[in-house]
């Protein structure tokens, strides 16, 4: 059996609630006319939106103009970029090396990137190159080339043969920072390696190598 509240009560709530809101409505003008001159109140209506701020990177080049840059990853941060390469056969698939946070993988086109050098001895990436005419082949120079005191080095060049899902250390271990490596587009197994070397001190292992059999010798 329900039970009914009591016609008194009910009375009595409704006239609380009636007072209440006589009370919040009149305290409105109040406010009103204590806010500072051209502040606008909840009263008179909301904030006009503020000015857009001025937009950046914008070319008046009518072809250019519709574009505009925006940042697709990798999310954290991984320090100075100091090099990419593009699987010329498949512009999607992109390969970005960091100068303190690794190498990473793109298969669609910057939507999504991947790790794919942290279980390697070193994190600091100089130079990335795609054969283009076996893209399955991804050379890696490792140590930043940025000259300065705090550079991050490097232990040689890697190599993979299976699009970045293993890498295999061949050689020039002592060369710390490697700048550039560019493939002979006629021979797979033609490479040239540029190596800053020992940024404070003297060693052999700087200059321009060459191999011509894979990276097996230099």
């Amino acid at each position: 059996m329900k039970r009914r509240l009591p016609a008194r009560l009910l009375a009595s709530l409704g006239l609380s609630v009636g007072l209440l809101w006589i009370g919040v409505d009149a305290q409105a003008p109040q406010r009103q006319a204590q806010a500072p001159a051209g502040q606008v109140t909840a009263v008179q209506g909301t904030q006009p939106a503020p000015a857009l701020p001025p937009q950046i990177n914008v070319s008046d080049d009518p072809l250019l103009k519709p574009f505009r840059f925006r940042s697709i990853g990798p999310a954290s941060m991984g320090g100075r970029i100091d090099d990419i390469a593009a699987v010329e056969s498949d512009p999607s698939t992109i390969y970005v090396g960091f100068a303190t946070g690794g190498l990473w993988k793109t298969t669609n086109n910057g939507t999504t990137w991947i790790p794919i050098f942290d279980t390697y001895s070193v994190c600091s990436i100089g130079a990335v190159a795609v054969d283009q005419r076996n893209p399955n082949i991804v050379w890696v120079g490792t140590g930043e080339a940025n000259n300065r005191q705090s550079s991050s080095f490097g232990d040689g060049v890697y190599k993979s043969t299976d699009a970045g899902k293993t890498f295999t250390h061949v050689g020039l271990k002592e060369t710390q920072s490697i700048a550039r490596i560019v493939v002979d587009p006629r021979d797979s197994n033609t490479v040239y390696v540029a190596a800053i070397g020992h940024l404070f001190a003297a060693n052999p292992e700087r200059g321009l190598f060459k191999t011509t059999d894979g990276g097996k010798t230099w």
